[in-house]
């Protein structure tokens, strides 16, 4: 339950008393998908649809987010059925929590949360489209951090929490550095089996488990610090794998990716990033030439010794024939980490956007920068800071009503209210300006972009926190959120304004002077 008065809440978009709804023409189409030999994969008919939606789009959201069993009088057939379950479901969880002033800004927050949606301004991440609207308590978050232990239980623990992630649509990252290598002792007698063991067991729930119930993969990432020892069997696992892959297809394998029974199919490690995570020590060895000591686990005695350069050689090697690892920069994430009192960060997602506390959940949205131009091909900033305001306000409302995997998660995501909004399309927005993707100009803009989206999202949160009170890790964590809110604000002076379209900048200023 809020505070009262509520959140008064302004249109924008809309009109009192007009559904977006009846300000658009609809079109009835059917959405198909089919393979390069031209097999059909997913077929429904009749399905409605904007009329300014691409088949591109439909044949996604119907094949992807259509809720009911095809054929079946539950199946849904409109977007207006989709739209309106998740619009409707977080107005009906807002008016329970008597989270706005009156009935009056509730519905001028749904209107314009339906507008955002239907006019493809913003989109929540999968798991809200899958779930919301059909489960009392749905999981909504795309993005989750799991921890793990040293120990048998947490071991297994972790993989069945992992599994049902990945049931309902979303994906996990977990550092491994915890659980104690191959070269090191067990208390009963014998050697451990190093995470890199586990990790096959891991892998082949994924690879087994659809995301959301759909033909989607499962999202997950698996990390190891530098400093573990079996940093080295780490980095090379994915690269042993995948000549194994190439002999496979070289003895007549299907060299498809999701062929079942095919080569990729029948090797290790297909379900999961890589990254290793690195510090600031380790670079600097790598620049001075020097050698690197990885630690035991228990004791964290030193194990072996060998070149930093020979660490970061494997890891090129690796990347080079299979495209992992990725490198994570431990000591930058943790400096600008605005719970650090808490504890430190030690993983990410699988896309690695969201870095926070271990035990956590993330729910996303993107806004479409594109969709932001008006018509004589100016960015309307006053709209996209209006959009982040209605975004972040239906993300927030999301967190105490969504579902969690287990009480730590939920716990965690009800005190730090983790929410991660970014931007899709910007290279279409560049293009459309003649802007090259990778100059100085491309850079400030996007510079310039993000600062005014996250800027804005964290004044919105500030003017939550003013009915709420704030997130229930803020008082610990105070003086390190405000000195990175404050190392937000030093990186906007940064940005050659001279660049950028006129008053980006300044607003994107005018935001963190609100946060």
């Amino acid at each position: 339950m809020l505070a009262a008065p509520g959140l008064e809440f302004p249109r924008y978009f809309t009109l009192a008393g007009v559904d977006p709804f009846d300000e658009i023409e609809w079109d009835v189409r059917a959405a198909v998908i089919g393979n390069e030999q031209g097999k059909v994969l997913f077929e429904q008919r009749d399905v409605e649809v904007p009329k300014f939606w691409s088949q591109q789009a439909t044949n996604i959201v119907v094949s992807k987010y259509f809720r009911g069993q095809m054929g079946s009088p539950d199946r849904e057939r409109s977007v207006r059925q989709l739209i309106g379950r998740v619009v409707d479901t977080i107005t009906n969880w807002a008016r329970d929590q008597k989270y706005f002033a009156g009935e009056d800004a509730l519905q001028s927050f749904s209107a314009e949360l339906k507008h955002l949606l239907v006019y493809q301004k913003a989109a929540f991440n999968s798991p809200v489209w899958f779930n919301c609207g059909f489960e009392k308590a749905p999981q909504c978050s795309a993005c989750f951090i799991n921890s793990v232990q040293d120990t048998m239980d947490s071991i297994l623990t972790l993989a069945r929490t992992e599994g049902m992630l990945f049931k309902f649509g979303s994906g996990t990252g977990t550092n491994l550095s915890g659980i104690r290598s191959a070269q090191e002792f067990l208390a009963g007698g014998g050697t451990a089996s190093g995470p890199v063991s586990f990790m096959k067991g891991y892998d082949a729930f994924a690879g087994v488990i659809k995301s959301g119930g759909k033909t989607r993969r499962a999202a997950k990432m698996v990390i190891l610090n530098a400093d573990h020892p079996d940093i080295m069997e780490f980095i090379r696992s994915k690269e042993v794998e995948e000549k194994k892959a190439w002999a496979l297809i070289d003895s007549g394998y299907d060299g498809g990716f999701n062929v079942p029974g095919g080569d990729y199919d029948s090797v290790f490690y297909q379900n999961a990033n890589h990254s290793v995570r690195v510090t600031d020590e380790f670079m600097e060895a790598l620049e001075k030439g020097e050698k690197w000591t990885t630690k035991s686990i228990i004791g964290g005695q030193p194990v072996t010794t060998l070149p930093a350069q020979e660490i970061l050689d494997a890891m090129a090697q690796a990347t080079h024939v299979c495209g992992d690892h990725g490198v994570q920069y431990d000591s930058t994430i943790n400096k600008w980490h605005t719970c650090k009192n808490t504890d430190r960060i030690y993983a990410s997602n699988p896309c690695s956007e969201y870095m926070f506390l271990d035990d956590t959940a993330c729910n996303l949205a993107s806004l479409n920068l594109k969709n932001f131009l008006t018509e004589d091909g100016r960015f309307d900033k006053a709209a996209f800071s209006h959009a982040v305001d209605v975004t972040i306000t239906a993300m927030e409302i999301i967190v105490n009503n969504a579902s969690y995997p287990t009480p730590r998660i939920e716990a965690n995501s009800h005190a730090y209210r983790p929410l991660g909004l970014g931007y899709a399309n910007l290279g279409a927005l560049l293009m459309s300006w003649g802007v090259p993707y990778d100059s100085d100009q491309g850079r400030a803009i996007a510079a310039a972009a993000t600062a005014l989206m996250c800027g804005q999202a964290y004044a919105t949160s500030a003017r939550i926190a003013a009915q709420t009170g704030p997130f229930s890790g803020y008082p610990q964590n105070q003086k390190p959120m405000l000195e990175v809110i404050d190392m937000h604000k030093d990186a906007v002076d940064d940005i050659d304004a001279s660049l950028v379209p006129e008053g980006l900048v300044a607003e994107a200023n005018e935001a963190w002077g609100r946060a």
